[in-house]
């Protein structure tokens, strides 16, 4: 047993997230989003190299000593599987892991709305899932790919750095590639991808313009494509899309985004009263009327039509917010925090009749 699986089977029993062993420091647990250090002694930078390295492959370890940082998945069997990223700072070396559960949770078991499993009947368009990082993306992704895969009889290829949740083929074959393990990038996977005979793709991370560009052309040309951005919120996604063309390109592709993007889930992770998270969702569900906006570049006047396709499922993240706290299970507080639109938030909150003062700037 390596040394660190001590401390990762203390994060699984403990219901941590993640686990920080770095240089300098104690080994610290995050759980329930909050920092709680172990009572042992700070870790000296030798010990670090050793225990890290232990656990490392050797093309990671060759990564390492070239960049100073370097991602992997790393498993205990019978306990979980977490990503990992090695990396180096001031103290010396450092490794940050985070958990990745056994069991794939259900939509059900995560309280997605019926909106959002509706994507997973779609024969073709582009669904995002977007927030920041830490915001359980990838766990609601995990689960609308189970929730085909128990539905649907199709071939899903799924591109990921590193690989985390892993599917047992059910009703569908799943093929899981790992960026540098099983192909050199995204794009190139993506690009690989449409002559797999894919129904559904996945792509863990539209992190460069030239993945987007294909992962929309996929989705116009007959597939069901999932992905995933860093942003915050449906509209500012649908921003983020555009802006990062060339202004040339930009009215090409509102035009190619109103035809393919179908939805988009925007979340982000709340501490629950109590203990324990629960994720708030933004769900924009692209009718008639949000795709002519998307071609006609009025994205600001998206939000009115959210405002009023709730039986569309759709949610606005400050209403979800609001509903949270009516409810008792968030404090006011951890909603103001992770509010974009705090002043909103604010006033959706006096109409609600919480009482609420909010910190002083």
């Amino acid at each position: 047993m390596a040394t660190l699986d001590r401390y990762l089977k203390v994060v699984v029993e403990h219901g941590a997230s993640d686990l920080h062993y770095c240089s300098g420091c104690k080994p610290i647990l995050r759980k329930d989003g909050g920092l709680v250090g172990l009572r042992e002694d700070p870790i000296d930078p030798e010990t670090a190299h050793r225990v890290l390295v232990e656990i490392m492959p050797e093309k990671n370890i060759e990564e390492y000593r070239e960049t100073n940082d370097t991602d992997f998945a790393y498993e205990i069997p019978g306990v979980a599987r977490f990503r990992v990223n090695i990396y180096r700072d001031l103290k010396g070396p450092c490794g940050s892991f985070r958990v990745i559960p056994a069991d794939i949770l259900t939509c059900e078991q995560l309280g997605l709305p019926k909106s959002v499993k509706q994507f997973c009947g779609l024969s073709k368009g582009l669904i995002l899932v977007t927030g920041p990082t830490g915001s359980g993306k990838s766990t609601t992704l995990a689960a609308l790919i189970d929730h085909i895969n128990t539905t649907r009889s199709d071939h899903i290829v799924t591109i990921e750095d590193p690989v985390e949740f892993v599917h047992p083929n059910k009703r569908c074959l799943i093929n899981q590639r790992e960026v540098n393990t099983h192909t050199t990038g995204f794009k190139k996977a993506l690009r690989a991808a449409l002559r797999e005979d894919p129904d559904i793709v996945l792509v863990g991370e539209m992190r460069d313009l030239e993945t987007t560009h294909i992962a929309i052309e996929t989705a116009e040309t007959g597939h069901l494509v999932f992905g995933t951005l860093h942003t915050t919120t449906a509209i500012s996604t649908v921003d983020r899309l555009i802006d990062q063309f060339p202004s040339e390109q930009q009215a090409q592709i509102r035009v190619m985004l109103s035809t393919s993007l179908k939805g988009i889930v925007a979340q982000n992770l709340l501490k629950k009263k109590g203990g324990g998270r629960i994720a708030a969702l933004e769900v924009l569900v692209v009718n008639n009327a949000v795709a002519s906006l998307i071609r006609e570049g009025k994205t600001t006047q998206i939000m009115s039509i959210m405002q009023t396709g709730k039986k569309e499922g759709m949610t606005l993240l400050n209403e979800e917010l609001t509903r949270m706290v009516k409810a008792d299970i968030v404090e006011p507080d951890e909603a103001y925090l992770k509010a974009v639109d705090k002043d909103g938030l604010i006033g959706q909150f006096q109409t609600a009749g919480i009482t609420f003062q909010p910190p002083a700037e």
